[in-house]
C-alpha cells in the first residue's frame, strides 16, 4: 500500500525520538518558535507538509533564471522517496544524516524520506563542514558539493552518500576515490522532486556506464531538437519536463551531461560549452573557483573569458594547452567573491556582470 502523506511512519524519529502526525505538529510548532534559523526553516516545512493540502510550495535555486515558486504534489515527494529508498536500501530504522537547508528541495526531500520510509534522521546546522557526532554511523546523507569537500576525510562514518547542486570537481573526486563509503553525484531539480538519475564518484565496476547518469525506475529519457534531456516521470509530474541541459543518450536508462543550452557560447560562428572546457581545466588550476563564459565581442559576435574567485595573480597560460584553439580565454577576470543564489550555487550571469562593472 502506498503511504499516504497525511501519515507519519511508526518508526520514524527525529534527533532519536519518535513522533506521530500530531506530536510532530508540536515540535514544529517549537521550532518555528525557539529554534535556531535552520530548525525555523525545517519547522515552517513540517508545518506544510503536516497540513491537509496534497501539495507545497517551493522555490526553485534560481541558478539558471530567476527563482521561481512551484506547487509540488505530495504524493509525487511521496514517490520519489519510495523510489530512493528502493534504489539505496533505505529500509526503516535506517539512520540518516541530514545537513541541507530546508527551504529548498533536496533539504525537504531529506526530511520526506526519514517521515514515509521510517528512518532514523538527525539534523545538523546546514554549513560548509558539517559538524557531527562522530562516534556515529549513518547509513545515508546527501551533500553538496563543497559539504563533500571539506568533509571527505569523515566519510567513513556514512556507508552512502549523494551529492548534488553544483559541478563535482577533479580535486573532490580524488578525495573521495579510496574512499569505502558509496558516493554518487545525482542528477535533478526541483521540477522533478530531487534526484531522477545518479552516477557513481568512486568505487567504479570497470564499466564504461561508470561514466553517464543512470535513471531511477520509472523514469523515461529522450531529447529535443536542441539536444536538450526531456524527461517523463509520471509519478513524479503530471506533465514533460523540457530541461536546458545539453545530453548524450546512450540507451534507455543511461546519458550523459553536456552542459547547459543556456550557457553555450558561439564564437566565430563555433558552438562551444563552458562546462566542457571547465572540465579539461579542473586539474590545472590547484582547487582555485572559477567559471568559463561568453561576453559580447564586435569580431567573434561572444568571445570567451574566465573568472577567477579570489586575489589577481599570475597565471601559467600553458595550462590552457588543454584547450582547443577556440576554447581558450581571450581574457581572464578575477573577483573576491562569486555571486551566488540562495541556495548556494554559483550565479554566473550576476558575477559577469559585477565584474564588467567593477
Amino acid at each position: 500500500m502506498t503511504p499516504d502523506y497525511t501519515k507519519v511512519h511508526n518508526r520514524f524519529k527525529l534527533e532519536g525520538f519518535h513522533y506521530n502526525h500530531e506530536d510532530l505538529m508540536e515540535v514544529a510548532y517549537s521550532f518555528v518558535k525557539e529554534g535556531y534559523p535552520y530548525q525555523q526553516q525545517l519547522g515552517l516545512f513540517l508545518l506544510d507538509w503536516l497540513d491537509k493540502k496534497d501539495y507545497i510550495k517551493v522555490q526553485t535555486s534560481g541558478s539558471t533564471g530567476k527563482p521561481k515558486i512551484l506547487k509540488i504534489k505530495k504524493q509525487a515527494m511521496i514517490n520519489s522517496a519510495i523510489t530512493t529508498g528502493d534504489f539505496f536500501d533505505l529500509s526503516p530504522g535506517k539512520k540518516v544524516l541530514n545537513c541541507l537547508p530546508s527551504n529548498f528541495i533536496a533539504g525537504k526531500m531529506m526530511m520526506v524520506r526519514a517521515i514515509v520510509l521510517g528512518l532514523e534522521v538527525d539534523m545538523v546546522v546546514p554549513s560548509s563542514l558539517p559538524r557531527i557526532d562522530y562516534e556515529k554511523d549513518y547509513d545515508f546523507c546527501a551533500f553538496t558539493p563543497m559539504q563533500l569537500k571539506n568533509f571527505a576525510r569523515y566519510l567513513k562514518s556514512i556507508k552512502t552518500v549523494i551529492v548534488g547542486g553544483g559541478r563535482v570537481s577533479s580535486h573532490i573526486k580524488d578525495l573521495i576515490k579510496d574512499k569505502k563509503p558509496q558516493v554518487y553525484e545525482t542528477y535533478g531539480m526541483t521540477e522533478t522532486v530531487s534526484h531522477i538519475a545518479v552516477k557513481k564518484l568512486n568505487n567504479f565496476t570497470g564499466d564504461a556506464s561508470d561514466n553517464y547518469f543512470t535513471t531511477l525506475p520509472g523514469i523515461e529519457i529522450a531529447t529535443d531538437d536542441r539536444g536538450c534531456l526531456v524527461i517523463k516521470a509520471p509519478k513524479l509530474s503530471d506533465e514533460t519536463i523540457v530541461t536546458n541541459d545539453l545530453v548524450e543518450i546512450y540507451s534507455e536508462n543511461q546519458f550523459e551531461w553536456i552542459g547547459r543550452f543556456d550557457n553555450m557560447i558561439n564564437t566565430g560562428g563555433i558552438k562551444v560549452f563552458p562546462e566542457k572546457i571547465e572540465q579539461k581545466l579542473q586539474d590545472k588550476m590547484d582547487g582555485r573557483q572559477f567559471f568559463i563564459h561568453g561576453i559580447k565581442d564586435d569580431t567573434l559576435g561572444e568571445k570567451i573569458v574566465m573568472v577567477i574567485e579570489g586575489n589577481k595573480k599570475d597565471l601559467d597560460t600553458s595550462l590552457f594547452d588543454v584547450l582547443d584553439k577556440y576554447e581558450k580565454p581571450k581574457d581572464i577576470f578575477f573577483t573576491r567573491r562569486f555571486k551566488e543564489t540562495a541556495s548556494g550555487k554559483i550565479h554566473r550571469a550576476k558575477t559577469i556582470q559585477s565584474v564588467l562593472e567593477s
